[in-house]
């Protein structure tokens, strides 16, 4: 019986780790945050992305997200919605870069309504409207549930492994950046990874928007 688990559950953890550390939308919010606005803020990025990903693991693991695989409608209006905030974002970052601020190791905490709830909000939104991230739970984990087990709590199970999983990775990359923070934060550099973002953001909106469910 343990091995009947342990298997699966170990192919799990090796296919979520690549998926996780492929680079996407959510690891260049984390290191765009990182890089600009402190750890703290990229910590409060990541929690959000992946509160996001458990609640559409959640979702999977229940039956919730079976609708959008179901429905073209429900799949299309999340879609467009996602991808409106996606490019909202990046044209936001292309108009409007920030001029820079002192280095994120020396900045006074932020406010709770400041940096890192931005970056919170940016984080669970991104992926609670990105109706993507519920099909791919809803066809990626059934391949690991071994027979006999309960089908939601085993999918749930998966699902808060890859989010620890995300934790981690996440806490690599702010780890790796923010001891760059006095450069990163000279308002030339802030700027330039904006605009640059901005573009990432907007590509990602874009590929949304022309995406479909499988």
């Amino acid at each position: 019986m343990m091995t009947d688990l342990f298997l699966p559950l170990a192919a799990f953890v090796v296919a979520a780790g690549i998926f996780t550390i492929t680079p996407g939308f959510d690891t260049a919010l984390v290191l765009r945050t990182a890089a600009t606005d402190g750890g703290r803020a990229a910590a409060a990025a990541a929690i959000g992305i992946c509160l996001g990903c458990l609640v559409w693991g959640a979702g999977a693991a229940f039956g919730l997200t079976a609708l959008l695989a179901a429905s073209e409608l429900a799949f299309s209006l999340l879609k467009w919605v996602g991808a409106a905030y996606l490019m909202y974002l990046g044209v936001k970052s292309l108009l409007w870069p920030r001029a820079g601020t002192a280095s994120p190791a020396i900045m006074p905490p932020a406010p709770a309504t400041g940096w890192r709830m931005d970056a919170f909000r940016s984080g669970l939104f991104t992926n609670l409207l990105n109706p993507k991230v519920g099909v791919f739970y809803i066809t990626f984990l059934p391949q690991f549930i071994p027979p006999g087990v309960n089908v939601g709590l085993f999918s749930l199970a998966l699902a808060a492994i890859h989010v620890a999983l995300s934790l981690v990775w996440f806490n690599v990359l702010i780890a790796l950046t923010v001891p760059l923070g006095h450069f990163l934060a000279r308002p030339r550099v802030v700027r330039t990874l904006d605009r640059l973002t901005g573009c990432i953001f907007v590509g990602f909106g874009v590929r949304l928007a022309l995406s479909d469910r499988t």
